[in-house]
């Protein structure tokens, strides 16, 4: 069929009203989207994590106040030991100290005037400085003092002290390759294997500290004192007044660190 000219123009205007009555049909047909409700919004936010917990702070170091001294001659005062407890006496002037230690003495000796002697005194002590075991551990043979018994006496000391209330802090043996007479590299292996036991009490909370003397002291060789901590001492097991200022040194930045100056 042909179209004429009016024919045409009327058929366009009415194509345009349709498509514009259509979209608006579908406009007013089709709600608006919403946003889901607050409450769905605030269930699918990731949940924020709860303020951790401070941590709670490590316990006040106790009062040091009577310190009691048990050992061999490096910590008796009479045959020349002991520079380290002097030096401990002279820094902390706010407590007293009770050296019973005992030049040439075992752990079963230091064990047994700890019962015997300065127990039934009746003395109350805050802290108790526990040094010994070389003269054990090279009398292995002529004593008898293996490894096992070195730690019962050690163990059964230590705790008769912590049962009064008594804090104990150890020593570990200290370099003794030097000594030339009775060191073998079997005793020392021993010695090495009784002062990593030392110092797993203080680890695992049996005693309250324990200072590593061993490699303090010893410089080139390990199992051997320093020349100039030994001197004047040659005999390669004493040390001297730089050992044991050195061996105090680290007492008082470690387990006197709260002592009274």
């Amino acid at each position: 069929m042909t179209w004429t000219e009016p024919t045409r123009v009327a058929w366009l205007v009415f194509a345009c009203f349709s498509a514009f009555f259509c979209e608006e049909r579908a406009q007013h047909a089709a709600p608006p989207a919403r946003s889901a409700p607050l409450a769905a919004q605030a269930q699918a936010a990731p949940p924020t994590a709860a303020p951790s917990a401070s941590p709670a702070p490590a316990p006040a170091p106790r009062r040091i106040e009577q310190v009691l001294v048990l050992g061999d001659s490096l910590s008796d005062e009479a045959v020349g030991g002991g520079g380290f407890v002097k030096r401990l006496r002279e820094r902390c002037r706010g407590a007293r100290f009770d050296n019973r230690a005992k030049g040439g003495f075992m752990v079963n000796q230091i064990r047994k005037r700890l019962e015997t002697e300065v127990l039934p005194q009746g003395g109350r002590y805050s802290h108790a400085v526990v040094f010994g075991g070389v003269n054990d551990l090279y009398s292995d043979q002529t004593a008898n003092r293996t490894l096992p018994r070195i730690q019962s006496d050690l163990t059964k000391t230590y705790e008769a002290l912590t049962a009064r209330g008594t804090e104990v802090i150890a020593i570990t043996v200290t370099p003794w390759g030097g000594f030339k007479r009775w060191y073998t590299p079997e005793r020392g292996q021993n010695t090495l294997r009784l002062n990593g036991w030392i110092l797993d009490r203080a680890a695992n909370g049996v005693i309250a500290d324990a200072v590593d003397a061993y490699p303090l002291l010893s410089c080139g060789e390990p199992e051997s004192l320093c020349p100039e901590l030994a001197a004047p001492h040659k005999d390669g097991l004493h040390f001297g007044r730089l050992g044991h200022e050195k061996l105090a040194e680290a007492l008082l930045a470690g387990p006197f660190r709260s002592c009274e100056h």
